[in-house]
């Protein structure tokens, strides 16, 4: 007897249970801790010009890294963490994009004391409501939106860097503030 596969995404290679574990468990499901949408928030920006998997399979080093992703302890790193951190070989070791999650770091905070967390903050960018959308297939999924463009104009407003508007949709869709299932994924919403 021949065993049935889920349908997924077109993006999800089959084989890649890394990936397919990210795609069931994860992308398109709402994320409401602050921790979780900053670690996601440090992960999309460490992806600029990478593919996802690449950053995907070193999220673990990523995390040890920049001691779970604690925005508190990263606002405080000194040019002597920086300097180890350009050193990882278990990260993208880009100094641009290193020094980054510090500014990151302190840029969250503040809006966590603006907003009373970072969660009113970013959602409010979709109503507090994830959008679901119904594409046929993943070539009708835009890179960008206006929604996303309001939120990285936003964002860079508050000393955030690299979150331009592809990787801020690709924040939305990867912490379920937009999900982006096509039609015969079994995870789409019908």
């Amino acid at each position: 007897m021949k065993q049935m596969t889920k349908k997924r995404c077109e993006w999800v290679p089959e084989d890649d249970l890394l990936y397919r574990d990210y795609h069931d468990n994860e992308w398109g499901r709402p994320v409401h801790d602050d921790q979780q949408l900053f670690e996601m928030l440090i992960l999309e920006g460490a992806q600029a010009g990478l593919s996802w998997i690449t950053i995907l399979r070193r999220r673990e080093n990523y995390r040890e890294a920049f001691d779970q992703f604690d925005p508190i302890i990263i606002s405080n790193y000194d040019e002597d963490d920086i300097q180890s951190l350009k050193n990882n070989e278990g990260i993208i070791r880009n100094e641009r994009k290193i020094r980054s999650v510090v500014a990151n770091a302190k840029a969250f905070l503040k809006i966590k004391e603006e907003f009373g967390s970072f969660d009113t903050y970013i959602w409010s960018f979709v109503g507090g409501k994830p959008i679901i959308n119904h594409w046929k297939s993943s070539g009708e999924v835009p890179a960008q939106t206006e929604r996303s463009q309001a939120m990285s104009k936003d964002l860079k407003k508050r000393g955030f860097n690299f979150v331009g508007p592809t990787i801020c949709y690709a924040y939305m869709q990867a912490t379920g503030m937009v999900n982006d299932h096509t039609e015969e994924c079994y995870l789409s919403v019908k």
